[in-house]
């Protein structure tokens, strides 16, 4: 399939822009090295394929986005050699890279310990690669945005990151690009481009139809100024043939690409999070739940997505 960056750029320069730049995003794209099967991460050539194409596509764009990287996703055989040459890809592409745990734990199957001893072990390559660079590794972003269950559990993983040094990465445009992307794969290997097409093209419709949901909601937390926006994005293929369509929509409502330690800047990410369920939420959810106010839940992606989704399972 034609990778349709061209028609992002132009709808990029042809759209009027919403509020001419004065919105922000952070970019983020959880799972590198890759969203792919265990076969595909620990064989050399297409591994490295996969993250070829994807910094490809993302180089021109400028995102600025930050990697949250799962090592234990390249098999234990290959992870000495293979893992940094793959970290070193989205590095030399200028994104910045943070922890989100060695397996993609779940706290909620899991004890405290246990999760945290997946945190350390997810570190040591990231880090060292980072290091190499003169970098740092900083930040932390949790699996299934899952923060704990329960208060007790939620407090001692938060004093665990807290002491690691980790500075937590919220989001607060949460969506469901991973639905889109499970059928989109199956839509690849069957090499149904019509169905990949639809696919994409219900994507980009979904993530409109979310950002029209998330700006006004988050500037009711902040009297009317919509804050700086954290998005949420995994590394698979779907956004490596999509993203470049979500990039031009962003800039035509109007926002400019910031870094994360630029978004966390905004007053909004010192708010107090009392949420605390079993399931895991965008932090705007978090701070209007502490607030107080009902939480107006985000449009799900349309129907036929979830039916087939769900015929997966």
């Amino acid at each position: 399939m034609f990778r349709p960056l061209f028609f992002a750029v132009a709808l990029a320069l042809l759209s009027a822009p919403v509020q001419a730049q004065q919105r922000a995003v952070a970019v983020t794209f959880d799972d590198p090295p890759y969203q792919a099967t265990e076969a595909e991460l620990c064989d050399p050539v297409r591994a490295m394929a996969l993250t070829r194409d994807f910094v490809a596509m993302l180089r021109p764009l400028d995102t600025r986005a930050t990697v949250f990287v799962n090592e234990g996703k390249v098999c234990e055989e290959r992870r000495a050699d293979l893992l940094p040459a793959l970290l070193n890809m989205w590095l030399d592409a200028g994104l910045d890279m943070g922890n989100h745990t060695f397996s993609h734990l779940n706290i909620h199957r899991t004890t405290v310990e246990a999760y945290l001893a997946d945190v350390d072990a997810g570190a040591p390559v990231t880090r060292a690669v980072l290091a190499e660079r003169g970098g740092t590794l900083r930040f932390f972003r949790h699996p299934f945005l899952f923060t704990g269950e329960t208060p007790e559990k939620k407090a001692a993983i938060a004093a665990g990151l807290t002491g690691r040094g980790y500075t937590v990465a919220p989001v607060t445009i949460d969506n469901n690009d991973w639905m889109f992307a499970a059928l989109y794969r199956r839509a690849e290997a069957a090499g149904d481009e019509a169905l990949k097409t639809r696919i994409g093209e219900a994507y980009v419709a979904h993530m409109a139809a979310v950002l029209d949901h998330w700006e006004p909601y988050s500037a009711e937390l902040t009297g009317g100024r919509e804050p700086a926006q954290v998005l949420l994005l995994h590394a698979h293929t779907l956004n490596r043939d999509w993203y470049p369509r979500i990039h031009a929509l962003y800039l035509a409502r109007g926002y400019r690409f910031v870094t994360l330690d630029e978004a966390l800047a905004d007053p909004i990410y010192g708010h107090a999070d009392d949420y605390v369920r079993a399931n895991g939420v965008s932090w705007l959810h978090r701070w209007t739940f502490t607030e107080g106010r009902p939480i107006r839940w985000e449009p799900d992606p349309p129907k036929w997505i979830m039916d087939a989704y769900e015929a997966l399972n």
